[in-house]
């Protein structure tokens, strides 16, 4: 895709933001990092301070660039394959980007129009005509309450929760934050509840109010928060599942995601067997199960084997002659 940005300038915009993220950053890393001679950074630097920017510079063995105090913000610059990419990936998390009185649609829409003309225009038809369904999992949290939990991450401080749960029972409770998790258009916070002493993933959405306390709180050394979210999506759930089914573990393994359980050969591999927990049986017998494509025996728990009756029985029911 042709961009209205190319050569020399394309590089200055990479070097503002170099400058942006790496504030005293010296001629020799830039040219590295871009892949130029020092030259080549001095005519990028040179080329910033004529569009306005206010950049320093330090001579000697510990000197460098970095933007200057002014009352002037660098721009804001994209390429077209920039601002296209921001649009497709607003619509792709907000159905309402398009939509002015939404506060997303609203802010997409400064952004548009800020960016110069070309790119704007690019920008401004895809948001037009490629228009986004809402996602019926997805659950927008509250941006005040998630900006008060990363606030919270961010100075790794403990935070005190007002929750409620999705059978409607409400709760307080000090929480030591992880982390936050987006997943399948819902957000997690990862942390140890103080009510329970346990770890939790708790639905942001499902949060009423935040406060940040004045107390240290530190997330696991060896922390991996979203293989964590996965594995405790799949367990500590009411109902047993338990599945034998008779095809190879590869075969099988594409079509199983973490929440569903643990998936574990067995006969040499020949075979293979899927235990976890649900809350929901009758979603995981319809909507996971019926879509794995594999001869399968349901061993337990009782509450899964009757949601899978119940969903052949059905099947069954749709294909009798009247």
């Amino acid at each position: 895709m042709d961009t209205p940005f190319a050569g020399p300038t394309a590089n200055a915009l990479r070097t503002l933001e170099l400058l942006q993220v790496r504030p005293g950053i010296g001629a020799a890393e830039l040219a590295e990092r871009l892949g130029v001679s020092d030259r080549a950074v001095r005519r990028y630097i040179a080329i910033l301070r004529e569009a306005g920017v206010s950049i320093d510079s330090v001579r000697g063995p510990y000197g460098g660039y970095r933007i200057g105090r002014s009352l002037k913000m660098p721009p804001l610059l994209f390429d077209a394959t920039e601002a296209l990419g921001l649009v497709m990936a607003v619509l792709d998390g907000h159905h309402a980007a398009a939509d002015p009185l939404d506060p997303v649609g609203s802010a997409i829409g400064k952004l548009i129009g800020s960016l110069p003309g070309n790119v704007g225009r690019q920008a401004a038809t895809m948001r037009r005509h490629a228009l986004a369904a809402p996602d019926r999992r997805a659950a927008r949290p509250d941006p005040q309450v998630t900006g008060t939990l990363v606030g919270a991450l961010s100075e790794q401080r403990a935070v005190r929760l007002s929750y409620t749960s999705d059978a409607g029972a409400s709760w307080e409770s000090d929480v030591d934050p992880w982390a936050v998790v987006v997943r399948h258009g819902r957000w997690y916070l990862l942390g140890v509840v103080h009510l329970t002493g346990a770890a939790r993933a708790l639905r942001v959405d499902r949060i009423d109010g935040a406060d940040v306390l004045d107390v240290p709180a530190a997330p696991p050394v060896d922390l991996d928060p979203v293989a964590w979210l996965e594995r405790h999506l799949g367990s500590d759930w009411p109902y047993e599942t338990h599945v034998e089914f008779d095809a190879p573990f590869e075969a099988v393994a594409r079509y199983v995601h973490p929440p569903m359980g643990r998936l574990e050969p067995i006969d040499d591999g020949a075979r293979c067997v899927l235990r976890g927990t649900t809350g929901n049986p009758a979603m995981y017998a319809g909507e996971w199960l019926a879509a794995i494509p594999h001869p399968c025996v349901v061993v337990g728990g009782p509450e899964l084997r009757d949601a899978v009756s119940t969903v052949a029985l059905r099947l069954l029911a749709a294909i009798e002659p009247p």
